[in-house]
């Protein structure tokens, strides 16, 4: 059988190889020839608004008058996606209708040009080459494969054969935030084409430390991209695209808040919180167009090297610290086979296959107000004794080194039979066959230096700790999609659908609970040494699964001078991924619910109203509960004890994400300003909770944004503020040692941009 199928593959990549259908030179645009659209996605031949799927679509004109230059500057503008700005670069969760995640595994992928971003550490960059975005919701399984069944996001950068000539962009902005690209993009002849350029930014940062009297979150970060398409035969391209970006950050203001008042103090950390990181990607695509298909082979690799420290009591006084070391890379390949558009019976199949190392170095200091409390609790526990056991270390380290290698593998297909029955309708079925293995080698250390006095007499009493060994797991999975769509009459206003498909998001490990087996062991009386089991049973997380079921229309009415989209979904989920602080505050973990559910509806409206004045709607609603959540804690009295969350909201999920927005343009001829636009944007979200028990939450708020830009010939100007109103709210909030921290967010800002182009 396995002959067979590699059989099959050699065929489909040989055949034809004298073919001459013609690729168009111009990848990121749509070109009919001869009845066949060739599309830049390997998997869709059509448009995602003719397919049966959720889909936010962001233009380059559209992101510059959004404001658009991250993920994170996205919230609201999508129905239902939530990127909260907090943290560092880091720190990437997206959620989208109720699933998301924190920290390890995401739950919504993310693409650039057509190569997959596998770990989410590396999700936060600059977007100064940044063509167009598209946001897909509901699981993509089944095209998309692991970690993407809350959605996912593609990214596009300019093509050099679309573009031509340098573009200077210049920044400067409030709190000391300047930034600066340039980017020149050259077609040498109808075969080449490449385009080089280079970004710096820099900002003071917006949160003041006041224990330290400095900024706790000022930012300097600098790369480039070279992309390079080759068109050696007229149906053969091939496409490289390489990026590196170092940034140096200050990070993760938290500071606590007061639940009586419901203010959120100032951030006063003794020790600074810092990220650093060096990413580099590359991307091969190769494209060949046969008689009767088109065949893509995407190759990519991803290195990433960072640094992260934390102070991690988030306080003035010094109880704990960590520095965090990963090293990553990462190699995919996915070669996918696709019929023609405008066949009654369509079809893409393909394989897909990843190998992430990963080495993480992440030793825990107790520091000395630490050792202080460790000391209190064994003088309290002693309590009438005839001893005393006194710690002599003033910094007590944790040491942990973990190499967490992961693989995986699939194998998928999609058919379209359209006029299925009747004239318009078409049925879609899907398929894929996931594969993942999963392992960690670890070895933590600590030694907790201490003597014992008896009768006057003194001995060490000193405990050495040391953990290591292996656990690993693989998942198989099964991941279908079906679907059904009706197109309109001549298909002039559009399409209506409905579907059903099942997301996966993989299982792991959380190696930062090994810092509290550490202290068990220290603390314990027991100097017996955990087992494998024992460990496996501390660390490790179960996978994710949902079933997503959803109905929804696209309409293109007055002559398309009115988008709409609208669709409502019910998810339900398995064993969700919940992440929380340990009881020790020594670092978050990932537990499983045992079920949950979200449903919720949402739509977006863009509407021309004249030449000069458009209109820009979106709302999404999710409710998103537990529904079988019961979990054991610690309560203030050190006692575990049972809590359960059944019919609480899930952290993290706004129930409501809305914006609204309008832009003015005036033309002007025979003027040194050729045109003048007025855009306003306003992004609100809430309410949220940030914990399980949904004792802490963030109301509706509502960011308001504006931008007057300024364009004479090849020279803009782009006067611009964000917050203007100066909402006081939090992007981000959890509880950690009985305490409640938050992260205010930005507060106004208003800047300059000047873009020239020759």
């Amino acid at each position: 059988m396995k002959r067979n199928i590699l059989l099959f593959f050699i065929l489909l990549l040989t055949e034809n190889l004298l073919a001459s259908d013609f690729i168009p030179k111009d990848s990121t645009k749509s070109v009919k020839i001869k009845e066949i659209i060739v599309t830049a996605s390997p998997k869709e031949s059509k448009h995602f608004r003719q397919l049966p799927v959720t889909v936010s679509t962001i233009s380059q004109h559209e992101m510059q008058a959004y404001q658009i230059n991250s993920l994170k500057s996205m919230n609201g503008i999508v129905p239902n996606l939530f990127i909260p700005d907090y943290g560092s670069k880091l720190t990437s969760a997206i959620y989208i209708r109720g699933v998301g995640s924190r920290i390890n595994t995401p739950s919504v992928g993310l693409y650039v040009d057509d190569i997959p971003y596998i770990d989410k550490s590396a999700f936060d960059f600059n977007f100064s080459d940044i063509e167009n975005i598209e946001v897909l919701r509901g699981p993509q399984s089944t095209l998309y494969g692991r970690n993407a069944m809350g959605g996912l996001i593609k990214l596009h950068t300019k093509s050099p054969f679309a573009y031509q000539g340098t573009d200077l962009k210049l920044s400067a902005g409030t709190y000391n935030s300047y930034s600066a690209s340039l980017t020149h993009y050259h077609r040498v002849n109808d075969k080449f084409a490449f385009s080089t350029g280079g970004f710096y930014e820099k900002s003071g940062g917006f949160f003041e430390n006041t224990y330290l009297n400095k900024k706790a979150d000022p930012l300097s970060s600098g790369g480039g991209r070279i992309r390079s398409i080759w068109l050696p035969k007229d149906n053969l391209k091939l496409d490289l695209n390489v990026s590196y970006e170092y940034s140096d950050q200050g990070g993760y203001p938290y500071a606590i808040y007061d639940n009586s008042t419901g203010k959120i103090g100032d951030v006063s950390t003794n020790r600074e919180s810092k990220y650093y990181r060096g990413l580099l990607n590359a991307g091969l695509n190769i494209s060949y167009q046969a008689r009767n298909y088109i065949m893509t082979a995407a190759t990519g690799f991803q290195n990433l090297k960072d640094r992260m420290y934390m102070d991690q009591d988030f306080t003035a006084k010094d109880y704990y610290s960590i520095t965090q070391k990963q090293k990553q890379n990462t190699i995919s390949e996915e070669i996918t086979f696709r019929s023609f558009e405008n066949e009654r019976y369509e079809w893409t199949c393909g394989a897909f296959g990843f190998y992430q190392s990963q080495k993480t170095n992440s030793p825990v200091y107790f520091e000395k107000d630490g050792i202080s409390m460790i000391q209190s609790s064994m003088d309290a526990a002693m309590a009438g004794l005839p001893m005393t056991v006194k710690l002599t270390d003033a910094s007590m380290p944790v040491y942990g080194n973990y190499n967490t290698p992961s693989l995986g593998a699939a194998l998928f297909h999609q058919s379209t039979y359209n006029d299925f029955l009747i004239k318009g309708l078409s049925a879609t079925v899907g398929l894929r066959l996931d594969y993942e293995k999963l392992k960690i080698t670890h070895s933590t250390n600590a030694t907790m230096n201490a003597v014992m006095t008896m009768r006057g007499k003194t001995t060490d009493a000193s405990r050495v700790v040391d953990i290591h060994g292996k656990v690993d797991d693989d998942y198989l999975q099964l991941l279908p999609k079906f679907a059904l769509k009706y197109d309109f009459p001549n298909n002039k206003t559009g399409n209506v659908y409905a579907s059903v498909s099942r997301g996966f998001r993989s299982g792991g490990y959380n190696f930062q609970m090994f810092a509290d087996l550490a202290q068990a062991q220290l603390m314990g009386s027991s100097s017996t040494a955990l087992t494998d089991e024992d460990v496996a049973k501390a660390i490790t997380y179960k996978p994710e699964y949902t079933w997503n079921y959803e109905v929804g229309t696209h309409l293109s009415l007055l002559n398309n001078k009115l988008i709409a989209d609208v669709a409502a979904f019910y998810m339900d989920t398995k064993d969700q991924q919940v992440v929380r602080f340990a009881d020790s505050g020594l670092g978050r973990m990932t537990v499983n619910a045992g079920h949950s559910a979200s449903l919720g509806a949402e739509t977006s409206i863009r509407a021309t109203i004249t030449s000069a004045f458009s209109l820009n709607a979106a709302y999404g609603y999710t409710h998103a509960t537990f529904k079988d959540y019961v979990s054991n804690q610690k309560n203030q009295a050190g006692e575990l004890v049972s809590v359960n969350y059944n019919g609480n909201y899930i952290p993290m999920v706004p129930q409501n994400t809305f914006s609204l927005g309008a832009e003015y343009g005036f033309s002007f001829s025979n003027s040194l300003i050729s045109r003048l636009t007025f855009n306003a944007q306003y992004n609100g979200a809430g309410k949220i909770y940030w914990t399980e028990n949904n004792d802490v939450a963030q109301k509706f708020y509502g960011i308001l944004n504006g931008k007057i830009g300024v364009t004479m010939k090849k020279v803009q100007f782009d006067l611009w503020a964000r917050n203007m109103l100066d909402e006081s709210y939090a992007t981000f909030g959890f509880v950690s040692s009985g305490k409640t921290f938050m992260q205010k967010g930005k507060p106004i800002q208003a800047g300059i941009d000047l873009r020239y182009r020759f």
